[in-house]
């Protein structure tokens, strides 16, 4: 009964080692175990501990082998697709370029005729704004736009217009700055002013901003092509209206666009 006992002890022992092995545990001793069938059992245990390690050493050295290819096939394909990137950039621009241009023959050879249709104020604002909104919100920016009452225009070629002016205050601002877009009527005109907190417009550059091809001196880093206020100004002269730039009183840029009642 006794040997049963020990016997017993000696195997709830090995499975407690094993317990042990089995989460991770390496300095175990087998010597104790050298005897009998229990001994027989302590070489197989021993035989398969030294095979888990193996293949746990193994799995390490894979997995660091896998992490440096993926680093390394990682590094291979970022290099072209950088170069992708701006070649996508690039075309791109060239194709706003060839349209804007396009735009401004159309309008210079008269061929343009602009639809107008009532509107309100805020959904005009909201509509012109809309494909600026995401790069102004990545510089941090904030958007501000206060719109009230009702005007006619052409609607695709007036946001046209706005979201020119307005990208061109998203370039000129400093990130976190602010961009504001208000809209009112009177009984003459519907006013739609454009500011931003930039630097402003600088007295040399003032005459010239709306002259085709034209950048000023703090524009030759921003990538532009010097147009897109040139049609904007064409697209509001077309509809009867006019658009002026000047420096608003407190700093940065402002323009002022002014659609007249008599527009058709």
């Amino acid at each position: 009964m006794n040997c049963i006992y020990i016997r017993y002890k000696r195997i709830s022992k090995l499975s407690a080692d094993i317990d042990r092995i089995l989460h991770g545990e390496e300095d175990i001793q087998f010597e104790n175990y050298s005897e009998g069938d229990i001994g027989l059992l302590q070489s197989e245990v021993y035989k398969m501990t030294v095979r888990l390690r193996e293949q746990q050493s193994r799995l390490m050295e894979e997995k660091v082998s896998l992490a440096d290819l993926l680093a390394d096939i990682s590094h291979q394909i970022r290099t072209p697709l950088t170069s992708i990137n701006i070649l996508v950039s690039i075309l791109s621009r060239i194709d706003w370029l060839i349209t804007a241009l396009l735009k401004m023959s159309k309008l210079d050879a008269g061929t343009i005729r602009f639809h107008s249709e009532d509107i309100s104020m805020q959904e005009l604002l909201d509509k012109a704004c809309m494909p600026v909104r995401v790069p102004i919100e990545l510089r941090g920016q904030e958007l501000i736009i206060e719109a009230e009452g009702e005007l006619s225009c052409d609607v695709a070629w007036s946001c046209e217009a706005i979201g020119n002016i307005v990208k061109n205050c998203m370039e000129h601002t400093p990130d976190s700055g602010t961009i504001k877009v208000c809209g009112k009527r009177n009984p003459l005109y519907s006013e739609i002013v454009i500011t931003d907190s930039g630097s402003g417009i600088s007295a040399e550059d003032l005459p010239h901003i709306f002259e085709r091809f034209y950048k000023g001196r703090t524009s030759e880093d921003k990538g532009g092509f010097g147009i897109g206020l040139a049609l904007a100004r064409m697209i509001v002269t077309e509809q009867n209206g006019t658009l002026k730039a000047e420096n608003a009183p407190d700093g940065g840029a402002m323009f002022t666009m002014r659609f007249y009642e008599s527009t058709v």
